[in-house]
């Protein structure tokens, strides 16, 4: 099983031998396929083979290229990540609108219990009122009890006048941890045959990652929880190495402990199984 986040930081060669990722640089270097769950090139002074992009691809390799400032730009899907595609987008469109709606309302549900958990961890008085909005939340959470729970939540975090909108540390920390979850859901979506632009709430013409942003939600509270530690007034490398560490991060799940990049798997799967049962009640959730 895959367990690797590999991050490629300085000018190089990468090229593919015998089952093994080569790297090429002021040393050579090289890790088996096998092991390896994420691919993150930091650079754009990198050169790739051809065949080593079809092996990433082949081997369903999470790969995340970053720009010149060594954030992540893009990631590397392919056109076809299951036998099946067809019959699942097939299946994608035609989920009922009902159950789309409930499955929603559960993910939604979750991902407020898990903020205010983290809320009442760190002993802030305002978990109270977000187990609060949990009891109040309608199908389809026409309310949006969400919205209103957000506002508290980052508030308590990182104070009242903190917004997602400044330019500041805690924002660019998030935005670059939740960039690199969202690659992980798109990876996973892809790799069961489904399309990642056709959401449950989240319909954005202009988000081509609609239902990645949609599955995700309960699981931005680990990025939320790493960021809520880190120090520092300026975004750097090792801030960066720190989040990147999410992936191998532990969580419970169906009664047993996964790296979150297992976890994750196992969570969407029971979403799709929901979606296509139309049985919102067989979705499991992980624990911290």
């Amino acid at each position: 099983m895959s367990w690797r986040t590999v991050v490629v930081t300085s000018h190089c060669k990468l090229e593919y031998k015998m089952g093994y990722l080569v790297y090429r640089g002021e040393t050579t270097r090289k890790v088996h396929l096998s092991e390896i769950s994420t691919l993150i090139i930091e650079t754009p002074a990198v050169s790739f083979t051809a065949v080593l992009m079809c092996e990433l691809i082949k081997n369903k390799i999470n790969v995340i290229f970053c720009d010149e400032c060594h954030n992540p730009q893009s990631q590397l899907l392919p056109f076809y990540g299951s036998h099946d595609c067809s019959k699942k987008l097939k299946l994608q469109q035609d989920w009922p609108n009902d159950i789309r709606i409930a499955v929603w309302t559960q993910i939604v549900k979750n991902k407020i219990y898990q903020q205010a958990v983290f809320l009442k961890e760190i002993e802030s008085e305002q978990c109270q009122l977000l187990f609060k909005y949990l009891d109040e939340i309608v199908e389809g959470d026409i309310t949006n009890r969400e919205g209103h729970s957000a506002k508290v939540y980052f508030n308590a975090l990182f104070g009242q006048s903190f917004s997602r909108s400044n330019n500041n540390f805690t924002n660019s920390a998030l935005n670059y941890g939740y960039t690199l979850l969202l690659s992980l859901f798109n990876r996973t979506i892809v790799s069961n045959g489904y399309s990642t632009q056709l959401g449950l709430f989240h319909r954005s013409e202009y988000n081509q990652f609609n239902f990645a942003s949609d599955l995700m939600e309960p699981f931005r509270v680990i990025v939320d929880r790493t960021v809520y530690f880190l120090e520092g007034e300026t975004f750097s490398s090792e801030h960066k190495r720190i989040l990147q560490e999410i992936f191998h991060k532990k969580v419970k799940i169906v009664g047993k402990e996964y790296c979150l990049t297992d976890a994750v798997a196992i969570y969407c799967k029971s979403v799709f199984d929901a979606l296509n049962r139309q049985n919102d009640e067989i979705i499991v959730f992980y624990e911290l």
